[in-house]
């Protein structure tokens, strides 16, 4: 289980988040959706660490992540936006970057997560070769090598085609499954049956939304 307590943010003047907190027990994805520059990608970013918050408390079984970089590390993987894999290697080489050896690597490509992301299909294509959806699944299969228990998620299946969206959703529920917890930003309601909890981050803070699938009255809120 996680528990966010009063994440908060400025930029300058402007109050990016205001006093954010979110409760989310294990085995559940919660989907936050909002208008591009409502601070998704902010929010994502502090909990990830590679953004210093203005206060705010990341606790996970107890343990305030903030204060323990050792536990955050072990614990949280991230897949921002952009691409965070070093475009001149294949995708092999970018997961000797992050697993433990070649040994985890041909199991997880034969039966496990890299399996599941359909990376075998391309591993001796070059990052700066590959399709989007191939960046996007080797980025989330690179941030799953410690096996987290938090993944987040920013906009992990934006402009991809519909085989790469299934093979990211299959991953996200195996890995609910066993337990994991998931935070994404969306703008994709193909995205929307994946998560158990929806919020709309708008003027800084996170409301619950119910989506009963009426896209236009989701739009409306936003």
């Amino acid at each position: 289980m996680i528990q966010i307590n009063d994440l908060s943010r400025c930029f300058g003047k402007k109050q990016i988040l205001s006093s954010i907190s979110l409760r989310v027990e294990d085995g559940m994805c919660v989907g936050i959706l909002g208008q591009n520059g409502s601070g998704k990608s902010t929010m994502l970013s502090l909990l990830a660490g590679t953004l210093p918050r203005g206060s705010g408390e990341f606790f996970h079984d107890g343990t305030d992540l903030f204060k323990d970089r050792k536990r955050h590390a072990a614990c949280v993987g991230y897949v921002p936006q952009g691409t965070p894999l070093i475009e001149e290697l294949n995708a092999m080489d970018n997961l000797r970057l992050w697993y433990s050896g070649s040994r985890e690597i041909r199991k997880e490509l034969e039966s496990g997560l890299l399996a599941i992301l359909g990376i075998s299909d391309f591993l001796k294509v070059p990052v700066s070769h590959m399709s989007g959806g191939m960046k996007k699944r080797l980025s989330i299969g690179c941030a799953a090598a410690h096996h987290p228990r938090i993944l987040l998620l920013d906009e992990p299946s934006a402009a991809l085609d519909l085989i790469c969206k299934e093979r990211i959703a299959n991953y996200l529920r195996v890995f609910k499954e066993n337990g994991g917890i998931v935070i994404l930003t969306t703008h994709d309601i193909q995205e929307l049956p994946l998560c158990d909890v929806l919020y709309i981050l708008k003027e800084g803070r996170l409301v619950p939304y119910e989506y009963d699938g009426d896209y236009h009255h989701l739009a409306g809120q936003l």
